[in-house]
């Protein structure tokens, strides 16, 4: 019997110890063409770039609703929007439905969440939590730690190493495999380089994307009449000609120093300037400061791997890069996302996982942040919840060729209104793309193969007559698959009310 016992326990112990660790760096609305490993021309990630040259870059990632707490909660719950009931920023997070984190902790994971929330609602499921409140500003944030308010002062993305590192260091228990969830700011707007940065890329001239000046032809008026324009849309916090932190007197005079000069040198002569030069003045003075927020992200990478390399933990831990969604760089004249266009639809992936995944391997299938929740799971050995609508991604870092992968993606943006973006839903393969406009009752399909920018719409060309009538019929299998309840094509205000009465 005691030798039954020993073996039962030894074997636990075993298993327990051959579940991975798991490091999720997460950020907020960084591109994928501002990565290097993506191609990116507009700046070098050399720690990005490294967990792609030693694991899989996924070529193919996309979001299921391309704004921000939306998709943190699909990747939380492994469900859609309209099912985890987070369809808008606005939304409040019911932490009381079923979580992967939760799951984890199940199995004996130890669970972290140090950095971004922006779910409004506590954080659940976690050993451990210590949160920005709402956006958090890029200095000097103020935090919550377990329910308590707490202050920092600093820059934020180095802050949130600091406090990673920690944890992996010090505070988490070392007999147990971890989860943590390491959450950037960066780069969310509005966009405040860090002091050791500035002045980085004042003598580079960032290339212009050839479509900064598109005059959107070719598509809906949805696209027309957008609220996110390079020249009439960022504002002057936006390309810093207001600050949005509140910085220390020492901070200040550094960052005061260096943007007041250039600052009133511009201001002394904008009402002189023609729009493609405010247009392109504009471009320049917000990407670069986009890309230095990018790169103070990178290098704070750089200090995690370098941590998981000297502690022993880099052999037996999952590496994985992403961010809520991508993000228009200046791509048609725009900032944001929100649409289903590529640029704010498709997010970075990266994953580093050692003896699993082939190093600088490529993922071209069809992929989606509602698949994270159980690739997570299934990495621990741990089970998914029946109500989780995604699929495992941990057969393809494996490199098994899947059969029956998945042809098509849906996508749902419900919060309509903001920066001009109208509610719309869609279905997408590898080659074409449909996009319904539900509220204009508008439609746009894009052959992606001989149109990758998207700016010519073919809905209604008898050439394509086929294909959209194929791309209907998979949008609504789709919508059947996923259950889509009517209640998300009814206004905001109409929602709201149906919430309210409880159905």
């Amino acid at each position: 019997m005691k030798h039954l016992i020993f073996s039962l326990v030894f074997s636990a112990t075993w298993s327990l110890a051959k579940q991975p660790n798991i490091l999720f760096i997460f950020t907020d609305d960084h591109a994928p063409h501002a990565i290097s490993a993506y191609g990116s021309e507009l700046i070098q990630t050399p720690n990005l770039d490294r967990i792609a040259k030693e694991g899989m870059t996924f070529e193919r990632c996309y979001v299921t609703n391309s704004i921000c707490a939306p998709s943190r909660a699909v990747i939380l719950s492994g469900r859609h929007s309209f099912h985890n009931g987070q369809m808008t920023n606005g939304d409040v997070f019911d932490g009381s439905q079923v979580t992967f984190p939760k799951l984890l902790r199940k199995t004996g994971y130890e669970t972290a969440l140090i950095g971004k929330w922006h779910l409004k609602s506590d954080p659940t499921g976690f050993d451990r939590y210590e949160v920005l409140y709402g956006q958090g500003s890029y200095y000097n944030p103020r935090m919550k730690k377990d329910g308590k308010e707490v202050k920092h002062v600093g820059y934020t993305t180095d802050i949130i190493t600091d406090l990673s590192l920690k944890w992996l260091k010090e505070e988490r228990d070392p007999d147990k495999p971890f989860m943590l969830m390491s959450q950037h700011k960066a780069p969310h707007g509005r966009w405040e380089p860090a002091l050791r940065h500035l002045g980085t890329l004042d003598d580079v001239e960032i290339p212009e994307p050839k479509t900064l000046f598109d005059d959107y032809e070719g598509r809906t008026s949805s696209a027309r009449e957008h609220k996110m324009g390079i020249l009439e849309h960022l504002g002057d916090k936006r390309l810093m000609l207001q600050y949005s932190s509140q910085f220390t007197p020492e901070q200040f005079k550094v960052f005061d120093g260096y943007f007041r000069p250039r600052n009133e040198s511009f201001l002394a002569k904008r009402d002189s300037m023609s729009k493609q030069e405010l247009t392109r003045w504009h471009y320049q003075r917000w990407i670069r400061n986009y890309l230095l927020c990018a790169k103070a992200v990178d290098e704070n990478v750089g200090r995690l791997l370098k941590y998981l390399d000297e502690s022993g933990l880099a052999e037996n831990t999952v590496v994985i890069y992403s961010s809520d969604q991508g993000f228009f760089l200046g791509d048609n004249g725009w900032f944001d996302k929100r649409w289903m266009y590529e640029f704010s639809y498709r997010m970075p992936l990266l994953v580093r996982w050692p003896d699993q995944v082939e190093a600088k391997s490529k993922n071209r299938d069809l992929t989606s942040n509602l698949d994270f929740a159980q690739t997570f799971l299934d990495l621990a050995g741990a089970k998914a919840d029946p109500k989780m609508q995604g699929v495992s991604l941990v057969p393809l870092l494996k490199g098994e060729k899947q059969k029956d992968w998945r042809k098509s993606l849906y996508y749902h943006y419900h919060e309509g209104g903001g920066h001009g973006v109208a509610r719309h839903e869609g279905v997408k393969t590898l080659r074409h793309k449909l996009i319904h406009f539900f509220d204009k009752k508008e439609w746009e399909l894009f052959d992606l193969k001989n149109d990758p920018d998207e700016r010519e719409s073919v809905y209604g060309n008898p050439e394509y007559t086929k294909v959209q009538a194929k791309l209907f019929k998979e949008l609504e299998r789709l919508k059947k698959e996923y259950e889509v309840p009517a209640i998300v094509y009814k206004s905001h205000k109409e929602i709201q009310a149906e919430k309210k009465k409880g159905r």
